[in-house]
């Protein structure tokens, strides 16, 4: 019988292609691709012996394995997991649809907003006063805003700069960006345990991590000891950024 290729083969290809790359971006942004890579080579061995050799025993033994591997995974990669589905869920995509009929009006308000914050960067920057800010998008944080005190206020450079001013009882927490307002100050950050994150950088930069390994919020850091400014985002970092640098991941964050 002649093998037939038709468009439900194609569609079923490009599903199992789309379906690898969102695993693989998931295991990638959780620093688990060894565990990714060999994933691929179970499922390469289990369908050489069970489908194409047709061993009956090592064919049994792979398939018990897979049962209980699955659920091994799903157990020991939760967290990753319910933050694959929140994040295919979220609305950002409508958000890019959105943009293209209200490009100007919407690029005019985020002017408004990011620029008070790429100042206050700037100034803390330039004086060491040390700064983490958090800004939410499509996941909530709400448990993240009622750790810290309420604040609730437009975003605003001169309230920024008091809030981590060396002597406010908040400048040592995270302030929380939601709904492009203030929401709180003061909150306390999920620190990231990840063994690659280089010594000179600090409990701050941790924190930042942190958030964004477990939501996809991103976080702009400014560090105490160098002054630099930092932005992390889908658990990675972008150090020793420009003030138009920082615009530029402050304009993606919030539109």
């Amino acid at each position: 019988m002649p093998f037939e290729f038709g468009i439900k083969d194609i569609i079923d290809i490009l599903s199992v292609a789309v379906l690898l790359y969102y695993v693989y971006k998931l295991m990638r942004d959780s620093g688990s691709l060894n565990v990714f890579y060999g994933i691929l080579v179970f499922a390469g061995l289990w369908i050489v012996v069970s489908q194409m050799l047709e061993m009956r025993l090592m064919g049994s033994i792979f398939d018990k394995l897979v049962s209980v591997g699955v659920l091994a995974m799903i157990i020991l990669f939760q967290e990753d997991i319910r933050r694959f589905f929140l994040t295919l869920g979220s609305h950002r995509r409508l958000n890019v649809i959105a943009r293209m009929f209200f490009k100007d009006s919407k690029d005019s308000e985020n002017d408004k907003e990011v620029m008070p914050i790429v100042m206050a960067c700037m100034n803390m920057s330039k004086n060491k006063v040390g700064a983490l800010i958090v800004i939410e998008r499509s996941m909530s944080l709400l448990d993240i805003v009622r750790s810290g005190e309420t604040i609730d206020a437009n975003i605003n450079q001169r309230l920024i700069e008091n809030i981590f001013f060396k002597n406010s009882p908040l400048h040592d927490g995270a302030m929380l960006i939601r709904n492009n307002r203030i929401a709180a100050a003061g909150c306390i950050l999920p620190v990231s345990h990840s063994q690659n994150i280089p010594k000179e950088l600090g409990l701050r930069h941790r924190a930042a991590l942190g958030i964004t390994q477990e939501s996809d919020a991103v976080a702009v850091i400014v560090s105490e000891e160098t002054g630099g400014i930092s932005v992390a985002q889908k658990g990675e970092f972008h150090l020793r950024l420009s003030p138009e640098q920082l615009e530029k991941y402050l304009v993606d964050a919030i539109s």
